[in-house]
């Protein structure tokens, strides 16, 4: 079940991707590499939360790295 659903969030990114690479022209060479890497990072994200539904999610992240500095000023 994994395994189908990568394979889907693949095929979804591969179809965004042949739908939209024709409208960015030739000239557009950051616009193309920001619309790859975007497409590429949420498709890992994907990929990890689909193997990993446990992974703590950004807002953890976040508050692990601030909680320190708000109890060294609640002093």
């Amino acid at each position: 079940m994994k395994w189908s659903s990568v394979f889907l969030c693949i095929f979804i990114i591969f179809l965004m991707i042949l739908y939209q690479w024709p409208q960015l022209k030739k000239s557009q060479k950051r616009d193309k590499a920001a619309f790859l890497s975007l497409s590429f990072a949420g498709l890992l994200l994907a990929i990890l939360l689909i193997m990993f539904p446990d992974i703590s999610g950004p807002t953890q992240m976040i508050d692990w790295l601030y909680k320190p500095l708000g109890k060294f000023l609640e002093k």
